[in-house]
């Protein structure tokens, strides 16, 4: 019996290892499906971006926009239709995630993305500012989130904003609800 053992254990020929062929096959398939899939997903934001061709190009700020009142820099984390914190809007950019700075002067909210498409929101289109816990995409702490509620064309759209320093949210809140109540009455 143990002549047998010590006879097996001296074989030159050890088991093979590894099915070299089997393994490669199936690293190309997962390859494959992984760009099918961001294909796909590539191909829905394509989609979502022309059903929303009809939203009208976004504004610029104005050669001289006037004294800054406030800034803030820090993270821009998308665009939805307002109310709908899961519709994200792709069009003109609005859908890029990317760094910010914001600047808050009379004429409105200059808003700075380097890599990324810069927009101006008008005092006249602001609605309200509000802090909220997530946007499309991104999700925080309560409050970690500077909401901007403004009208583009037919359309109510927020956007949401992080700053890097958290505790000026409540100032850009106050603030901006304190035009927006200005330019209500105003327009009254």
């Amino acid at each position: 019996m143990t002549s047998l053992i010590i006879l097996a254990a001296a074989e030159e020929k050890s088991a093979e290892v590894t099915n070299w062929a089997g393994r490669i096959g199936w690293v190309v398939g997962l390859a494959l499906f992984v760009a099918f899939v961001y294909w796909l997903m590539r191909q829905g934001w394509k989609w979502r971006g022309s059903l929303q061709s009809a939203l009208p190009e976004l504004p610029s700020a104005p050669e001289r926009p006037g004294e800054a009142r406030l800034e803030l820099s820090g993270r821009y984390h998308g665009s939805t239709t307002a109310g709908q914190w899961l519709d994200r809007i792709v069009a003109h950019g609005l859908g890029t995630r990317s760094r910010v700075e914001l600047t808050l002067t009379e004429a409105g909210v200059e808003v700075v993305r380097p890599g990324a498409n810069d927009f101006f929101i008008p005092a006249a289109a602001l609605r309200e500012a509000r802090l909220d816990k997530g946007i499309a995409g991104k999700v925080l702490a309560e409050g970690g989130l500077l909401v901007v509620t403004w009208a583009h064309g037919d359309q109510l759209i927020d956007s949401g904003f992080r700053s890097d320093r958290a505790a000026e949210h409540t100032t850009w809140v106050e603030t901006l609800n304190s035009m927006t109540n200005t330019t209500e009455g105003t327009a009254r």
